[in-house]
């Protein structure tokens, strides 16, 4: 017999790791961690097909979802996401929304409208227009952006003690502890280091502790740089501002800028700098409640 009780499913796909929440009757009914290998954003059906197992995997037998509401990693427009979206719900037969997965921010948050900013691995920012269009700004990857985020902070190390060793300086905290986490022997061998990843951001962005031991130990360059990170994800909500967006209300979250406090830090110094009327607010739930919040909202 089938269950008609309704089950608000909320996912939040992220690079590594994707969480997903159920409840049904206002009580929490599932929770599940699994990673995030197999993800295809940009193919709708193969993604599609990929949450449609997942949610089958997690609901109870016999039982399905009444809304289905999804943050995905690596969903980066509003075409891409409704692709999928569509897709999606053909499969499941109930109502589903698609959004990137730093949308989940200011509903988990408890908020309706203001900037999700995310720095983990990578960095991006999002808001919504008034007309309650999305914009997203940033993101951009290793090679050419996510300033602020792991992957993006040990790039700009690297640039640094490059530079540093052009001008002839000796190797301080920063250039040795590089030259000892990529395994190299001197700071020239780093070139080809970084450019040997298959997997640029996750393989350099492991590497980001070293940037904040380095601060810690005195280092100039890496205090230079952490300041810099900290300017770059300040600027992604000027951007937003610029756009229209509102940004009272920032929502921050993702392992590097959390775990940091010096890079936090540098975040809401320059961001009081640039927008004095911004609040940040860490985020201390979950991302997945704000895709269950979204969930809910569709029933």
């Amino acid at each position: 017999m089938q269950d008609s009780t309704p089950y608000a499913v909320g996912i939040d796909v992220g690079g590594t790791k994707t969480h997903l929440r159920a409840l049904a009757g206002g009580g929490r009914v599932v929770d599940r961690v699994r990673a995030s290998t197999g993800w295809r954003p940009h193919d709708p059906g193969a993604a599609a097909d990929w949450l449609t197992a997942l949610v089958h995997d997690a609901l109870p037998t016999g039982t399905r979802p009444s809304a289905v509401a999804v943050g995905g990693h690596a969903c980066e427009t509003p075409r891409q996401c409704e692709g999928i979206r569509a897709a999606l719900q053909e499969r499941l037969g109930a109502p589903a929304l698609v959004v990137g997965d730093a949308a989940l921010l200011v509903p988990a948050a408890g908020l309706e409208k203001g900037v999700g900013l995310v720095a983990g691995t990578g960095s991006v920012a999002v808001g919504r227009l008034p007309d309650g269009g999305p914009v997203q700004v940033g993101g951009w990857g290793a090679a050419l952006g996510d300033e602020g985020g792991a992957a993006g902070l040990v790039r700009e190390a690297a640039r640094a003690v490059w530079a540093a060793h052009d001008r002839g300086e000796e190797p301080d905290a920063l250039a040795t502890g590089l030259v000892a986490a990529f395994g190299v022997a001197e700071v020239p061998a780093l070139g080809a280091a970084l450019e040997a990843a298959t997997d640029v951001s996750a393989e350099w962005g492991r590497h980001s502790p070293v940037v904040f031991a380095a601060a810690e130990a005195g280092s100039p360059l890496a205090r230079a740089v952490i300041a810099d990170g900290g300017r770059a994800l300040a600027a992604l909500v000027v951007r937003l501002a610029g756009r229209g967006v509102s940004v009272d209300d920032v929502v921050v979250a993702g392992g590097t800028v959390l775990a940091q406090p010096a890079l936090y830090q540098a975040f809401t110094s320059a961001l009081a700098e640039s927008l004095p009327g911004a609040r940040p607010r860490p985020l201390r739930v979950p991302p997945v409640e704000g895709a269950l919040a979204l969930a809910r909202s569709l029933l």
